[in-house]
C-alpha cells in the first residue's frame, strides 16, 4: 500500500531507499547528492557496478550499507555523453522498466517496506503528474509498505504508518494487524 509522506527521506525508517539516477551517474544533484554525502561509499560502489556490468537505462541496482539500509538505484535516464557529461532528462518508457524491475526485486527479496522520493521528477526532469500513476500501476498492489516522499522537509523525521508514531517514536509494524 503506498503512503505519501513529507520528511527527509534520508531519516526514513523504511528497510529500503529508492531513487533515480543515470548509468555512471556523477550523484551530484538533488537526493542522489545528499546520498552521496550521507554514504560515500554508495557512489564509489555504483561506479564500480557501472564500469564493471555496462547497466543500461532501465536497470535497478541495490547497495547495502551500515545498519542495514538498503539503497536502490533506478536508472531512469540514458548515461551521459562522454566523461563528465549531463544525463540527459528521464524517459516514461525507461522509468517504466526500472518500476518492473523494482516490482521484482521488491517480491524477489521479501523487503518489508520501501521508501521513494518523486522520482525523476527532480533532475530527471519528468513531471509527478506522469511520474504518480506509473508507481501507482507497478507498485500499488504490493503487500508492503510504499512510503513517497512527496514533500522535502530536510531534518524532519516524516511519519510512516506502521513504522513511527507522531514525535518520532519508532515501533515494530504488527504482523497481525494490517494498517
Amino acid at each position: 500500500m503506498i503512503h505519501e509522506v513529507r520528511g527527509d527521506i534520508l531519516l526514513s525508517h523504511a528497510q529500503v531507499i529508492a531513487h533515480a539516477v543515470a548509468p555512471h551517474d556523477h550523484f551530484s544533484q538533488g537526493l542522489a547528492l545528499s546520498l552521496r554525502q550521507q554514504w560515500p561509499a554508495l557512489v564509489k560502489d555504483f561506479h564500480h557496478f557501472c564500469h564493471a556490468m555496462h547497466p543500461k537505462a532501465g536497470d535497478v541496482w541495490v547497495w547495502s550499507g551500515a545498519m542495514s539500509k538498503r539503497v536502490i538505484s533506478l536508472l531512469t535516464n540514458e548515461a551521459p555523453p562522454g566523461t563528465g557529461g549531463k544525463p540527459p532528462p528521464a524517459r516514461k518508457e525507461v522509468l517504466e522498466l526500472s518500476l518492473r524491475e523494482l516490482r521484482s526485486l521488491l517480491e524477489s527479496k521479501r523487503f518489508t517496506h520501501i521508501a521513494l522520493p518523486r522520482l525523476a521528477t527532480g533532475a530527471g526532469g519528468l513531471d509527478w503528474k506522469v511520474v504518480e500513476p506509473l508507481i501507482e500501476r507497478h507498485l500499488g498492489d504490493l503487500d508492503l509498505p510504499i512510503y513517497i516522499y512527496t514533500q522535502y522537509e530536510e531534518g524532519v523525521q516524516a511519519i510512516e504508518p506502521g513504522l513511527s508514531r507522531p514525535g518520532g517514536v519508532d515501533r515494530k509494524p504488527d504482523a497481525s494487524h494490517k494498517q
